[in-house]
Parts: structure tokens; sequence; C-alpha cells
């Protein structure tokens, strides 16, 4: 098991963990929380960090380091699944658009219930494509020392994206809404 590989399965991790406050956002609004400024900025805080960790950071690792890595070793069946990946993200990111559209400017509980419940569905399904497909094809295709590389250019992705100590801050918001949403 590789580290580079690790730490995208572990960020998937955070994905599936985000995705489950997403639900309960979604159902605390269907709900009429009686809170619904406090759930507004989480919402709007929650939306932000789809964007900036779930797409610009994971899948920019992806799309940017993991797929060309991929790519580059010749896998000719991997181009197929690489280009459905790279759709799918796009998808991912039209479906977090149908999200902030739904929140904003005022919060329509059905539509954005229906948004969440559709991109998280999506991207579970994504999530479990790329943990059980194409992880387990890039640690068979990655030698040793490409996947030591590859974990080395993460890090100084992540660091150039979202900066020093970013990636530790959007853990605690998502161990913050964790306690807050799934007690």
């Amino acid at each position: 098991m590789s580290q580079a590989l690790d730490t995208l399965r572990h960020e998937h991790d955070a994905i599936l963990s985000t995705l489950k406050i997403l639900r309960c956002m979604a159902e605390r609004a269907l709900q009429g929380n009686a809170d619904a400024d406090a759930d507004a900025g989480d919402i709007a805080a929650l939306l932000g960090f789809l964007q900036e960790f779930v797409d610009k950071c994971h899948h920019g690792k992806e799309e940017g380091l993991l797929f060309p890595a991929l790519q580059r070793v010749g896998l000719a069946h991997q181009g197929e699944l690489v280009g459905e990946l790279i759709a799918e993200h796009e998808q991912g990111r039209a479906l977090v658009g149908a999200l902030r559209q739904a929140s904003t400017p005022v919060l329509d509980a059905e539509a954005f219930a229906a948004a969440a419940r559709t991109y998280a569905e999506f991207l579970e399904r994504h999530i479990d494509k790329e943990n059980d497909v194409l992880f387990p094809q890039a640690e068979q295709a990655l030698r040793a020392d490409e996947l030591e590389a590859l974990q080395q250019a993460f890090a100084d992705f992540e660091l150039q994206v979202i900066g020093q100590g970013r990636h530790e801050e959007l853990h605690d918001l998502l161990h913050r809404w964790k306690a807050a949403y799934l007690g």
C-alpha cells in the first residue's frame, strides 16, 4: 500500500464524512430548523469546503499529478477510466453549482435537499470507482519510486494550492461540523 494512494483514500474518507454532514444540513433545512441563520452560515462554509478541499485540493492532485503519472506509464486502458473520472469531476463541479444556487441568496430547502442528495450519491459512486478500480490499478502500474515521488508532489501541490496549515484547518472545520450535525 503506497503512502500517496493512502493520502487520497484518507481524503476520500473525509469527503464521505462531509457528505453525511451535507445530508444532515439538508434534512435540517427541510425541517425548518429554528437556527436557520447558523445553518445558512454552515451551508455556505461547507460549499466553500467542497470547492477548496474536494475540488481544488483533492481533485487537483488527481487531475494534475496522479492521472498524468498513470498515462506516462502507458496504461492504454487507463485512458478511458481517467477520461471518465475527469468528466465526473466536471459533473461534480456542476452539482456543487446547483447546491450553491439552491442556497443563495435565500435557501430553497427543497431544492437544496434534492441537490444535496444528488451530489452525495454521485460522489459516493465516484469515490467507490477510484478506491476499488483506479487505486488498485495505480498500485500495480506505478513503481515504488514513482509512488514516493507522487507523495512528495502531493505535498508540494497542497502547499502551493491551499497553503501551509490549511489542510489541518479544513479538517478542524470538518470535526466541528461532525460534532454539530452528527453528534
